[in-house]
């Protein structure tokens, strides 16, 4: 290593590895925790700094994306920072137009309705080229970071951002969506296809920015079946590893680990961990020790712990922290939640849950 104190590419030297090596499957001193939606409502800091904007204007700020990310790290120990982002500055990177409304989440005001309407998107190959404030903002984090602990990018999978896309908002039932898959299949993996080509380069163009991981959200795994799953979701999320990997490789750069969490998608556990990442994220509705026995010893586990136990006591989060590490096991684990967090908790919470794994996995590992 460079002797200034700075890294292969200019940054501050990482002081904390504790998450990627996790990540990598080697063995570390304690287990290593963040949370999804860290960055986020529940502080009363973020909400302060997110007043003044709506919300993609936000996103569209490196200065106001790198206060949000490095916010919960000034508050908590965690392992890691996520830059703050959305996973719907892809489509708005293809030409559609979504906003944000408050109380209700994101509305698309022309969501795609017939196959000719994929026209209208712009060239996945352009995408990286429009989503730089993305890029902008990881290079500032990395370096206001200053080597305290990895900075993970992250990215929609095809398939839920084609539900967003489809739906024009939330959607219990992805009912439009789903009627595209059996209705219009060709068009759907031509629209998957779009989404993949556009993902690729936007996720390589975070690692060339200063990205040390990558997580992919498959966030609306669940209101598929393996079936629709195995024909219209993992070829796409594996498409994207494969790819990713190798440009990254031929950028000369150096390998990241990638994380990938199908919220809902316990039925494709095995066929995720086959995938090609080095992370699967699991949700609070999946055993850790039958999901340890199904996915074997080749890949690390993320998760689980259901986002609304930070709703009880602080000893009762201190409890249910400690049945989980136990039924992780040590080794090849990242402590997060199951889910994001949500507007409503208490900080205070969130510290006893990030306290107690530290606490408890140094306890475990004595023993």
């Amino acid at each position: 290593m460079e002797t200034n104190g700075l890294g292969s590419q200019g940054f501050p030297e990482l002081k904390n590895d504790t998450f990627l090596r996790a990540a990598w499957g080697e063995d570390t001193d304690y287990t290593p925790v963040w949370c999804m939606r860290q960055a986020g409502r529940y502080l009363p800091e973020f909400k302060e700094t997110r007043a003044a904007q709506d919300f993609f204007s936000t996103c569209r700020s490196p200065e106001a994306c790198c206060e949000l990310t490095l916010q919960p790290l000034r508050r908590f120990p965690l392992d890691a920072a996520i830059i703050f982002s959305d996973i719907l500055v892809v489509p708005q990177a293809l030409g559609m137009e979504v906003t944000m409304v408050p109380g209700k989440g994101p509305s698309f005001p022309e969501p795609l309705r017939e196959e000719r309407d994929l026209e209208r998107l712009r060239d996945p190959a352009a995408v990286a080229s429009e989503l730089g404030y993305v890029f902008q903002a990881i290079t500032l984090t990395r370096q206001r970071l200053a080597g305290r602990v990895p900075l993970i990018g992250f990215a929609g999978a095809p398939w839920t951002l084609m539900t967003y896309m489809i739906e024009g908002g939330s959607s219990s039932t992805m009912a439009q969506a789903k009627r595209w898959l059996y209705q219009k299949p060709q068009a759907s993996h031509q629209l998957l296809r779009i989404l993949t080509d556009a993902l690729v380069p936007y996720l390589v163009g975070q690692v060339a920015a200063g990205a040390q991981a990558l997580q992919l959200f498959e966030s609306h795994a669940g209101h598929l079946g393996p079936q629709l799953f195995n024909k219209f979701a993992l070829p796409y999320v594996r498409d994207v590893a494969k790819r990713v990997k190798a440009r990254v490789q031929e950028a000369g750069l150096a390998p990241v680990p990638m994380i990938i969490f199908a919220k809902d998608g316990h039925f494709a556990l095995e066929e995720l961990a086959q995938a090609g990442y080095e992370v699967v994220g699991l949700d609070w509705t999946v055993a850790p020790e039958k999901a340890r026995e199904r996915v074997g010893k080749m890949v690390t586990l993320q998760g689980n712990l259901d986002p609304c136990a930070l709703y009880a006591s602080e000893e009762e989060i201190g409890r249910l922290v400690q049945k989980m590490l136990d039924d992780f096991g040590p080794q090849r684990y990242i402590a997060n939640l199951g889910h994001g967090l949500y507007p409503d908790m208490d900080p205070e919470h969130v510290g006893a849950f990030v306290d107690a794994v530290h606490k408890y996995s140094r306890l475990l590992r004595q023993n």
